[in-house]
């Protein structure tokens, strides 16, 4: 009985991680018809009806091509990173809280926090090991930035476990039957989605890959397979961002469609945010996580604890 569950758990998380790199191709699809409509033309539309084939076509050729890599560059590192990179998001959608057939995390916001933690690693490896100044320097601006937003990240969420005294995610589900948490923290729902756009390295905190200055960031010397890895890595991680908002802050049967259109909503949110917004200036970015977000989430965990302290005192 314990091997056949073991069997449904693994069987699970192989549909589960398929669905998320399908969900991944139609994520660039959507972006490059989004961008392309707020930039008043028409995105891809040539491959087959409306250019819905076009993300397979793209994968085809990357993957084809050809492996390029620097003389000068550590190349069992090299190709390691992206691997590493895209291995830890798919890690990270473990947590997801189905009803059957998956692993039981009842510390699964724990887990989303050292899955992300150590995500910063694949980062620094592939800025340092192609050798590139360029990519160093991508690197290091991922790596600063990651981790000032996961700071703030940590005490948004903490905010959120003290309100259900629980750190597993489908609790969040069974709390926000009758009410969602977007009408009890708003700000802090807000400055969770910037963090979000931070954490995953997207406009307006595209530092890491500034291509005016830093022409691609970490990934400038990655071709074919390995910048598609990569690719793929920073796309599952803007839909586990989508679906962990949902998740708090919105609440989510996650039987229901409704909860994939809140999770798409958001998705869409991420581009619309890149096709609006320009970039910071890299000391406002360090400004607003030091500065404004910690505070904002600091004093929201204190509001929180304070809530629970004087409700246990009167009711226990």
């Amino acid at each position: 009985m314990v091997m056949s569950d073991y069997l449904m758990s693994m069987l699970g998380s192989i549909i589960l991680m398929v669905c998320v790199l399908i969900g991944v191709a139609f994520l660039t699809l959507l972006e490059r018809k989004v961008l392309g409509y707020i930039q008043l033309r028409k995105g891809p539309n040539k491959v087959g009806i409306m250019g819905l084939p076009q993300p397979f076509c793209d994968a085809i050729k990357l993957f084809t091509k050809e492996m390029m890599f620097p003389l000068m560059s550590n190349v069992l590192i090299y190709y390691v990173a992206p691997v590493i990179s895209l291995f830890l998001v798919l890690l990270t959608w473990m947590v997801f809280p189905l009803y059957w057939g998956m692993w039981s995390f009842n510390l699964g916001m724990l887990f989303f926090l050292c899955c992300t933690s150590l995500g910063v690693y694949s980062m620094m490896i592939a800025g340092w090991s192609s050798n590139s100044n360029y990519a160093l320097l991508g690197g290091l601006r991922a790596v600063a930035q990651t981790i000032s937003y996961e700071v703030s990240l940590a005490l948004i969420l903490m905010s959120s476990i003290l309100l259900i005294m629980s750190f597993s995610l489908m609790d969040f589900y069974f709390y926000q039957y009758y009410l969602w948490f977007i009408f009890l923290m708003f700000p802090l729902s807000m400055c969770f989605f910037a963090s979000c756009l931070a954490e995953t390295n997207r406009t307006p905190f595209d530092f890491a890959e500034g291509e005016s200055e830093l022409v691609s960031g970490f990934n400038v010397e990655y071709s074919s397979g390995g910048f598609a890895l990569i690719f793929m890595a920073e796309y599952a991680s803007i839909l586990f961002m989508s679906m962990l908002f949902s998740l708090l802050f919105l609440g989510g049967d996650l039987m229901s469609m409704f909860f994939y259109i809140k999770l798409s909503l958001i998705g869409f949110l991420f581009i619309w945010v890149r096709g609006t917004l320009p970039r910071y200036r890299y000391d406002k970015l360090m400004y607003l996580s030091w500065k404004s977000f910690l505070p904002l989430s600091l004093n929201y965990l204190i509001f929180f604890l304070g809530v629970k302290i004087v409700l246990f005192m009167f009711f226990y």
